[in-house]
Formats: C-alpha cells, sequence, structure tokens
C-alpha cells in the first residue's frame, strides 16, 4: 500500500490480547497510514477509549464477554469513525455483511484482504454513506428472511433495496444490472457472482452465465424451439443455458409439491 498523505487513526478492539496483538503487528507491517491509538478488550472499554480519542477507524471485533461489536456501536451513535469488522466465525452475520457493503475480515487476518479493507476505508469519505451502510447492517441483523435488504453502489449514488423486489440481474463483464419489479432499473461495477453467491438462498436460480432471477417472479417456461426461454410476470425473456437446464427443471418440480 502506499504511504497517504492523511494517516487515520485507529484503535484495535479484541477480546483476545494474543490475537490483539498479532492484528496491531500486522496493521503497522502492511499499512503504514495507520497509527494505531489505542487498544481495548471488551464493548465497555472500546466505547470509553473510543470517546476518548476519537478515531478515524476502528478495527472491531465482533463477539466478547460483555457483548458484541453491535452493542458497541449501538452506545455510540451517531458514528462518526469507519469501521472494518473482524471475526472467527465465518457464517457469523457474514450475509448481513455482505448485502450492507461492509468490509470484515476473518481470523486471522490475511494482510491481502487487510490492505484491502483498509483501501476501501480511506475512500469512504462520505459518512452519510457509511451512516446508512451501518443501519442497514443493523436492520437486516433483525429482519426476518423475507424483508432482507440489500446495499446497491452505481456510480453516483448507494441504494437500500429489498431483495424481494428484484425480479432478476443481467450481467455484463464486471457490472451488473438489477431490475425491479416497480422501480427503475440499477447498474453497479459488480460482476454477477458474487451476487448469486448471495441471493441464491433468497430463491434466486443462475440460468445463465449472464442471468439470475428470483423465482417469486417466474411465470412460465416456454418448452418449444429447444425449450431455452423462461417468461417472467413482468413480461421479460430470459435465456435457460443448456448446462442449467436439467437443473432448472427440478427447480420446477419441487417448486409444484
Amino acid at each position: 500500500m502506499k504511504t497517504s498523505a492523511t494517516m487515520l487513526r485507529a484503535i484495535v478492539i479484541d477480546d483476545n490480547e494474543e490475537i490483539r496483538q498479532k492484528n496491531c503487528t500486522l496493521i503497522k507491517t502492511n499499512c503504514p497510514n495507520i497509527n494505531i491509538i489505542g487498544q481495548a478488550d471488551s464493548v465497555e472499554s472500546g466505547v470509553k477509549i473510543i470517546r476518548e480519542l476519537s478515531p478515524d477507524l476502528v478495527f472491531l471485533d465482533i463477539e466478547m464477554p460483555d457483548g458484541t461489536g453491535f452493542d458497541l456501536l449501538q452506545k455510540l451513535s451517531p458514528i462518526t469513525f469507519k469501521v472494518i469488522f473482524i471475526t472467527g466465525y465465518e457464517d457469523f452475520a457474514i450475509k448481513a455483511f455482505r448485502f450492507s457493503a461492509i468490509d470484515y475480515l476473518l481470523k486471522p487476518l490475511n494482510p491481502t484482504e487487510l490492505v484491502e479493507a483498509v483501501t476501501k476505508a480511506e475512500e469512504l469519505l462520505n459518512k452519510d454513506i457509511f451512516d446508512m451502510k451501518l443501519s442497514n447492517l443493523f436492520a437486516n441483523l433483525e429482519r426476518p428472511k423475507s424483508l432482507q435488504k440489500l446495499v446497491l453502489k452505481t456510480s453516483d449514488k448507494i441504494y437500500s433495496v429489498n431483495i424481494q423486489d428484484i425480479v432478476n440481474c443481467e450481467s455484463d463483464k464486471n457490472y451488473t444490472t438489477f431490475y425491479f419489479i416497480n422501480a427503475p432499473k440499477l447498474v453497479v461495477s459488480t460482476n454477477l457472482k458474487e451476487y448469486e453467491n448471495m441471493l441464491t438462498p433468497f430463491n434466486f436460480f443462475r440460468t445463465h452465465q449472464s442471468h439470475l432471477i428470483n423465482m417469486a417472479y417466474f411465470d412460465h417456461f416456454i418448452k418449444t424451439d429447444g425449450g431455452n426461454t423462461i417468461m417472467m410476470k413482468n413480461k421479460t425473456a430470459i435465456p435457460l443455458s443448456v448446462r442449467k437446464k436439467e437443473e432448472f427443471l427440478i427447480l420446477l418440480e419441487n417448486l409444484q409439491v
């Protein structure tokens, strides 16, 4: 990482002292633009030191003896600093992080992923953007699956959308276009594979290399001409690849049970 003209003042919070010290060493070694100004080992001590030192960035453990990193942030609202979550549990609220476009790192820290997360934090100069992402994260942790929201960043704005309002997604190289049931389309600079991983548990199906559909809006399947067209409830025609046809037909049979 190139040294930034502006140093970011950071606090590292983790209840395990050995892990905390290792993380501090990794940060100092790989991120020369980060100045670690303090450490904490609990929610209570973390809240205290953040209030005292007003950092730019906090590396925040999720599970601690006296609560979670989420509890800590809720005690400090509004948030005036950037946050990179650190967790030892790969499945712990990971979907919520991804949907909210908030960075997290898995223990043990990977230097490359650490540098990438810090770089993103540096670029996130608009505090309102992070506040919106954080609000979306908190809400997703409490919402039932049917009401989950996804943060989408276009070239000039950031949106929080209802997952169940997405009809289909279409890829064009490294860009993905989202189509909605009652809203204008949105184009984001993230490839379709990432959204496939997030949305498949929400009844989405990858029909083709360039297409992902929400089965809630499936209308009918055209069997003629080789059977390679799916019609959605909004009259959109979606191609079905040959290699995905058998899997899709099995899915339709299960929907009828």
